[in-house]
């Protein structure tokens, strides 16, 4: 199980699992040239930093021509899991994608190695049934996905139709620990704003079924299409919450209560809260920049609840503009900022998100890795603009795809990204 019913620490619950609170001030301002010199922190007591982890979907494709192939029934029958607290391999909608499963760990170093290494089990286990894993949030070539034949998936399929049976999108969820419903439902209410930005800066999935989108995270845009998904309005306590998702199954339009797809919720498995809004990273690093900036965002919201600081005010139907632009433009124009509720340029936002958490951050000792990884984002782009970049070099989608397969694999462990490639994915 990858996240713990009870928190993985020796001091007893409401401290165990979370930082204790500190004071909620906010960092100075920091600007997109300065953003290098905010690199201190330590880790000031591992015991009292949140357990955080990570779920991605991979998409597996043909080794030879890059188009999606069903083989998630053959690879979970070829896997096994030894290791019973590393990552874990799980099923998913269609046999075109993988889940992997982190374990729950409170270092940043430990979760992105999780990643890496579920990265590497699905690839091993994906070529021995004639695949390879890509963190790819949708395919660049076309397919028809088949369904994982289960009860539950199939039922998904007879009851959406083409929504369910033509989706086939793959993307990361971030699990935080919180102490209580309580606390999660006051983070929910003190997070929603920031959730575009991280859509944003996740981007990866321009290019679906052989064409370019015009967005940077068409993934996210396709995932509104189901029912109950993105934004929602501040709760204010757990009965609101609880009211609200008793409203929506009493409808009987959800299957069941796993359909209950807000942009983040309290995880009705685990003591945390998910973080739903990111695209796969084609980059292992970015995932790992995505999760820290999550863990900062719980931290910073649970200290503002205990605080008695009110949520900020921006209604459900501005949320979704603002999840809009940033699915459209990614880190390439502007976003809403979360603050003013008006649009400013993207790395300003990305600098308010990070002066915001950054206490957080630093009591995490999270202050340098998250740095370092956004400067490597305004220097490389996202996933999405990585794709762009092959497609232009090369004019093959084919090529997009063998470069994401090798940049899967490649870039955590030699820390930079791999060079585009002219060469078959085997």
């Amino acid at each position: 199980m990858p996240f713990p019913t009870t928190p993985r620490c020796s001091s007893a619950p409401p401290s165990c699992g979370r930082r204790s609170p500190r004071s909620t001030s906010r960092a100075t301002s920091t600007s997109p040239s300065s953003i290098a010199a905010d690199r201190g922190g330590r880790l000031v007591n591992a015991e009292d930093v949140r357990t955080f982890g990570i779920e991605e979907e991979l998409l597996l494709v043909d080794g030879a021509t890059g188009l999606p192939l069903a083989a998630s029934w053959a690879l979970l029958e070829e896997y096994t899991h030894a290791d019973q607290s590393g990552p874990t391999l799980e099923a998913e909608l269609q046999q075109e994608m993988i889940e992997v499963v982190s374990s729950a760990p409170r270092t940043l170093a430990r979760l992105v190695s999780d990643v890496v290494a579920g990265r590497a089990v699905a690839d091993r286990t994906a070529r021995a049934v004639g695949a390879r894993a890509a963190a790819l949030a949708t395919s660049p070539l076309p397919g028809r996905p088949h369904v994982h034949p289960t009860a539950r998936f199939g039922a998904i399929i007879d009851r959406y139709g083409v929504l369910a049976r033509e989706n086939l999108t793959c993307g990361m969820h971030v699990h935080v620990f919180v102490t209580s419903p309580r606390e999660g439902v006051g983070v929910l209410d003190r997070i929603r704003t920031w959730l575009p930005v991280l859509v944003a800066l996740s981007a990866n999935s321009p290019f679906v079924n052989g064409q370019d989108t015009g967005f940077a995270s068409y993934r996210s845009q396709v995932w509104q299409g189901w029912p109950s998904a993105g934004p929602s309005p501040v709760y204010g306590s757990v009965g609101a919450y609880r009211a609200r998702e008793d409203e929506l199954m009493a409808t009987g339009v959800l299957l069941d209560r796993k359909m209950l797809y807000f942009d983040a919720r309290l995880s009705r498995t685990y003591p945390t809260v998910e973080i739903r809004v990111a695209d796969v990273c084609l980059f292992a690093e970015d995932a790992g920049v995505i999760a820290a900036l999550a863990r900062g965002l719980v931290e910073t919201a649970a200290r503002d609840w205990r605080a008695g600081l009110p949520p900020a005010k921006m209604s459900a139907p501005a949320l979704r503009l603002a999840g809009l632009q940033a699915r459209l433009s990614g880190l390439g124009g502007d976003l809403v900022h979360p603050l003013t509720g008006r649009p400013a340029p993207a790395w300003d936002v990305v600098v308010a998100l990070l002066n915001h958490v950054l206490p957080a951050l630093t009591e995490a000792g999270d202050t340098a890795a998250v740095v370092d990884g956004l400067l490597r984002l305004l220097d490389r782009g996202t996933g999405a603009d990585r794709q762009r970049g092959v497609l232009q070099r090369t004019g093959r989608l084919a090529d997009v795809v063998t470069d994401a397969v090798e940049v899967t694999h490649s870039s955590a462990r030699s820390g930079t990204a791999a060079g585009p490639v002219d060469r078959r994915v085997d």
